[in-house]
């Protein structure tokens, strides 16, 4: 008998024959829609979030790969090692479990004589696991939790390296991501262990803090944010500005206040979109996400604009993502629609599993709640403080992005001269490059996001202080008066390659700004004009250096 449409539909039209079905698919149930997933389900987001997050990770990795042997290894600017041993000494009435609790990392179960080796593998380790589920998008809760361990075990050594707010999120993102996956399971589509709403909402209540954060800060910090003037300042001055920059800088006034007021938009506003159903939380997700684009187009701030996109993607069911993959006999979005219609259609069966996995959910989502309470404190407070973490596991932290913003750039740069006198009037210095951050006026900016330089950022922040708050960037110091190879390995042009090492270093503080677009100073090939403030620190030879490294405890530099 038809139904009341249909009888309705014939009786308009006309028409009077059934309308012929399509052929079966081999293979496919024909009650199963091909065309469109149902909402509310998550399969294939944790496709899709397992695969976001083990790139970042994998970029993490890269960066810890390349560049911790220089900045934390055994002849490192600030070797972890000594860190270990004054931590050790510190503690030492502690037990040995008291120690790991407030200092988690594998290092203290391994061995320290070549302390190169160990982080090259533990390196290597986080590249080849992340690569695996990046490639595959299968996961399971060991896979994953070994990544969040061996990236912790490099952030609680890693020294000012590794402060940022990006290594905090990085490991929250990363704790939640175990919850994501079974146990043992290899499988991008694990049929009894779907998707736990606790976990996506406590992506989604990352997201929330992250953004809501950001936008409280901002309000509550420099006033140009308020005035809507920040982003005339902020494209000249961030840590590493790239080419679009200089042309973003360069924008109408106009065009930067909309800027500002989009920004408070995004921040302070749109979060709320999580908490009014399926569509807001699907256009919360969208907007972020564009958002998170813009600024990785705009600026090179590592991988923490990639990284914000991943608990952004929470925001969407398996119907939303669905475009994503291909569809067919035997495809994962053909397996999805099959186990869509068997759930709807069944109650699935209690098993032993599924209550073990439902428990931990639960008490995942009560740890959460409970590690909250500082952070939304933190957040309700007139005196927030932004990229804090409130656990040495880096579990559940408060973030924030730009608080305040310089209106002027300044930079150190090094200088190093072969004349046996520091104050000789016919002194040649001559400067180092490093990898990104600006120094010579006529070379481009760079562009390295999703890629990070560990050095050219602190030296960044090191320009709004003194040498003495920056002990290390003496250290470099005396290794260039060596000819450190591990050292100039992280800098982009040695003056003094093919000569021997100088004899004096010094460090110059200069003011930056960019060129003017059809300005003499950009017609003659220059992104930036520059103009000396004065000594950062003064000329300084190895000799003089040597007690300075004896008292840190830091190898001697060793000349070729």
């Amino acid at each position: 008998m038809a139904a009341p449409e249909e009888s309705l539909r014939r009786r308009k039209t006309g028409y009077s024959h059934p309308e012929p079905e399509s052929p079966p698919v081999p293979g496919r149930d024909p009650a199963v829609s091909p065309a469109h997933l149902h909402a509310g389900t998550f399969w294939l987001t944790r496709i899709v979030l397992l695969k976001a997050l083990a790139f970042v990770y994998f970029v993490a990795f890269l960066v810890a790969f390349h560049q911790n042997k220089q900045l934390i290894g055994d002849r490192g600017l600030l070797p972890c090692r000594v860190l270990l041993n004054n931590f050790r000494q510190y503690f030492q009435d502690k037990t040995s479990w008291e120690v790991f609790s407030y200092m988690p990392t594998i290092l203290w179960l391994t061995d320290w004589s070549d302390m190169n080796s160990t982080l090259d593998s533990l390196a290597l380790l986080g590249l080849g696991i992340s690569s695996f589920v990046l490639i595959t998008g299968c996961a399971n809760m060991l896979l994953m939790a070994a990544l969040w361990g061996l990236y912790m075990s490099l952030v609680n050594v890693g020294h000012v390296w590794y402060s940022f707010g990006w290594e905090s999120q990085l490991l929250e993102t990363g704790f939640l991501g175990i919850f994501l996956c079974p146990l043992w399971t290899l499988s991008r589509l694990p049929q009894h262990t779907p998707t736990s709403r606790i976990v996506l909402w406590g992506f989604r209540w990352l997201i929330f803090r992250i953004m809501f954060g950001a936008g409280l800060i901002k309000i509550r910090g420099d006033r140009c944010w308020r005035d809507l003037t920040c982003m005339d300042f902020h494209y000249e001055t961030q840590p590493v500005p790239n080419p679009l920059a200089y042309y973003l800088h360069h924008s109408p006034w106009w065009f930067h206040r909309f800027e500002t007021l989009s920004t408070h938009f995004i921040e302070l506003l749109v979060p709320f979109f999580l908490f009014l159903g399926r569509r807001a939380c699907i256009i919360h997700g969208a907007l972020q996400i564009l958002f998170q684009a813009i600024l990785i187009v705009s600026g090179n701030l590592s991988f923490l604009n990639w990284l914000t996109m991943v608990p952004s993607l929470a925001c969407f069911d398996d119907a939303t993502l669905g475009f994503l993959f291909p569809s067919g006999p035997g495809s994962l979005k053909d397996r999805v629609l099959q186990m869509q219609r068997e759930i709807r259609g069944a109650r699935p069966k209690p098993r032993f599993g599924s209550v073990v996995r439902r428990a931990a959910n639960v008490s995942l989502g009560i740890l959460l709640a409970w590690l909250s309470v500082p952070v939304v404190l933190n957040l309700l407070s007139p005196i927030q403080v932004m990229n804090t973490h409130f656990n040495s596991l880096h579990i559940v932290n408060t973030y924030g992005a730009f608080g305040s913003i310089s209106k002027e750039r300044t930079e150190v740069i090094l200088q190093g001269t072969a004349s046996p006198s520091a104050s000789a009037p016919d002194a040649v210095w001559e400067d180092y490059e490093f990898k990104c951050k600006p120094g010579d006026p006529s070379r481009r900016p760079c562009l390295i996001s999703p890629y990070h330089y560990r050095l050219d950022w602190l030296m960044w922040f090191a320009s709004f202080q003194t040498y003495e708050h920056n002990d290390w960037i003496l250290h470099l110091a005396g290794k260039l008066l060596a000819s450190d190879a591990e050292a100039l390995s992280l800098l982009a042009h040695n003056p003094f390659a093919s000569r021997p090492p100088p004899r004096w270093v010094r460090g110059e503080h200069y003011r930056y700004k960019f060129s003017r677009p059809g300005g003499r100073h950009a017609t003659e090939g220059k992104w930036w004009v520059r103009k000396r403030i004065g000594a950062y620190f003064p000329p300084l030879s190895l000799e003089e250096l040597r007690p300075y490294f004896r008292d840190r405890g830091w190898p001697l530099p060793q000349p070729l």
